[in-house]
């Protein structure tokens, strides 16, 4: 059976809150997808808008937990489990806008080759995307598509297992395999899925040809945060490191590139840029030190405070 035109073994999966402006645009891109789904469903974490009501006008199932409760990895892998008949679980965020009627039908494809266990799609920049947010989209999404296996680990290092929930989909059989998403990790669920699939030898696709609009605007203090969450989540997961490398590397290769794609776009941007990666270096150093600091620091520092109980 080609699961690439079997839309009965095909599942839709967001976790929700508050989902905003956005929301109706993203459900109406995904009811005009050439390749429908089984299952549509959300997991709500207490929204106060009209997120659920508009999520059930457009055919979705809703499951409600409290703001508490959600995690990154644990709330996907229960959205997988309310949809454990499908083959494909496909994942998107509720600020993700389908690009095109065919970008869930090019991301399922991948999977005609046995071996994809997982694989994830381009994110263009919004339309009225900053140049800082344009530069972070093109250097992390570019034209060509790939495959990687664990021998890609000496050409690509860390970077080996990069790929992002906002879009994505995973084989449900090879997700079972690695048991799940994680629980435990305060982010980063989706690169400790590809990591532990490479490791148990299946291969991860990156898919150019389907693509989401998805791009956020951060101020300084939220790069702080974001950065230095993303510090705990490698002190959390150093087996990370230790079996693919330290990140050091491609965090140079970005900082040259955006501040080369700045000065040649949009030089008076420059200023911001450099505070922005000033922001994310001191809020990644930060990170390192978190389990010697007071809960309520980290929760003042983190973006992610729900996590912190």
């Amino acid at each position: 059976m080609n699961i690439g035109t079997e839309n009965s073994q095909i599942s839709i999966l967001i976790p929700t809150l508050n989902a905003g402006s956005a929301w109706v645009t993203a459900l109406q891109a995904i009811s005009l997808q050439t390749l429908n789904a089984k299952h549509k469903i959300i997991v709500d974490s207490g929204s106060t808008d009209d997120t659920v009501e508009i999520a059930k006008s457009f055919g979705f199932k809703v499951v409600s937990i409290s703001k508490h409760e959600f995690n990154h990895g644990a709330t996907r892998q229960l959205l997988v489990e309310l949809a454990k008949d499908a083959a494909i679980s496909i994942f998107l965020t509720q600020d993700a806008i389908l690009a095109s009627p065919n970008s869930i039908e090019n991301i399922v494809k991948a999977f005609d080759n046995p071996m994809v266990g997982i694989a994830y799609g381009r994110q263009l920049p919004h339309e009225n995307a900053k140049p800082l947010e344009t530069h972070a989209r093109f250097f992390n999404y570019p034209d060509d598509p790939e495959i990687v296996s664990i021998a890609d680990i000496d050409k690509k290092g860390f970077k080996v297992f990069f790929c992002s929930n906002s879009f994505s989909a995973y084989r449900h059989s090879a997700l079972l395999d690695v048991g799940g998403f994680p629980s435990n990790s305060i982010m980063g669920e989706d690169a400790i899925v590809a990591a532990k699939m490479l490791k148990q030898g299946f291969k991860k696709a990156y898919v150019a040809d389907a693509a989401v609009y998805h791009s956020h605007t951060y101020t300084l203090i939220e790069e702080f945060r974001r950065y230095f969450d993303t510090r705990v989540f490698h002190e959390q997961n150093r087996w990370l490191i230790e079996n693919y490398g330290k990140p050091t590397g491609e965090g140079l290769k970005f900082v040259k590139s955006e501040l080369k794609y700045i000065s040649k776009n949009d030089p008076k941007y420059i200023f911001k840029s450099i505070g922005s990666l000033g922001a994310k270096w001191l809020g990644y150093k930060a990170g390192k030190y978190y389990r010697t600091m007071p809960l309520s620091l980290i929760k003042r520092l983190s973006m992610h405070k729900h996590f912190w109980k």
